[in-house]
């Protein structure tokens, strides 16, 4: 079963396809992908847009071994892919991906038992607000406890780095080498955010979730767990992803934060739920699933 646990992400920032070569690629995908891509008019958000789409297939082709024109992959209402498929493997009785793309960077992941959510996000530094106004905006999308502790953590420098939340750890235990020009605080903010986008990706219910009910505790960002409602569903695992070094990937001088989140399948917005080949597992073979090793991207 492991096998259906993939992580991959590619750099495009090198690749500068002529208008042909683009043609070539695009051509690859079956032509109701299309639209998808050519709606965006920026050649980077193309790019984006069409890497993600061929590493859906990629992906399919590789563990499932379904050749190229054989995988059809939909969207949800809500815009989550899925393969479109009859048959049940076996080994992968529930098999799902999920995609990300920010910067120079696309990323996928995939599981063969358990939902698969998968964000990545760059640092925002308040622009002409003051740091106050800035978190303010994002107050609705934080439990109580999450916005206590912002709210109470002191001065405007240190509200924001409790926003942000804890300082970020290399494997040993050392703080990381972060780019200067941005503060650490402000390198911070992305985790939170992240992590409740990777959760609501992987249920496939888009932000129209509450996630002031969804509540991140953590041990400097290690033995993640989640509290809904006020109650530890531990149903979930979360991991912090790493790109390259440490938990971070510098693109074009800007960090990318990757999270990633797996949960049980009958959390899955209906509309998800229906395109999946089995939503009830017993307690044995989910636990199984939800607790198979992590992949590294």
């Amino acid at each position: 079963m492991e096998n259906g646990i993939e992580r991959w992400a590619v750099d495009i920032s090198e690749w500068n396809p002529t208008s042909h070569q683009f043609s070539f690629a695009l051509s690859l995908l079956p032509q109701h992908h299309h639209s998808s891509v050519t709606r965006f008019v920026k050649m980077e958000d193309r790019k984006r847009a069409l890497v993600s789409r061929l590493l859906q297939y990629a992906l399919v082709h590789q563990v499932l071994g379904i050749p190229f024109h054989q995988i059809i992959i939909r969207r949800t209402i809500e815009g989550k892919p899925y393969l479109e498929c009859d048959e049940v493997n076996p080994e992968f009785p529930n098999f799902n991906f999920n995609t990300s793309h920010h910067g120079d960077y696309v990323a996928i992941a995939s599981e063969p038992l358990c939902l698969v959510g998968l964000d990545s996000i760059s640092p925002i530094i308040p622009g002409k607000e003051t740091i106050l106004e800035f978190i303010q905006n994002f107050s609705q999308y934080f439990s109580a406890w999450e916005w206590n502790c912002i709210v109470n953590a002191g001065s405007s420098d240190e509200i924001l780095v409790e926003f942000y939340s804890q300082m970020k750890l290399n494997p040993d235990g050392t703080h990381l080498n972060l780019i200067h020009s941005f503060p650490q605080h402000i390198l911070d903010w992305q985790i939170y955010w992240s992590l409740k986008e990777a959760f609501v990706k992987a249920m496939g219910t888009g932000l129209a979730y509450r996630l002031d009910n969804v509540e991140f505790h953590h041990t400097n960002w290690t033995n993640l767990y989640v509290n809904m409602n006020g109650e530890v569903r531990n149903e979930w695992r979360f991991w912090l992803s790493e790109l390259g070094k440490g938990h971070l990937m510098f693109s074009n001088g800007i960090i990318i934060q990757v999270s990633i989140a797996r949960g049980h399948p009958r959390l899955a917005a209906e509309s998800y739920k229906r395109t999946l080949k089995r939503v009830d597992f017993g307690e044995e073979e989910y636990r199984f699933g939800l607790h198979l090793p992590n992949a590294s991207l």
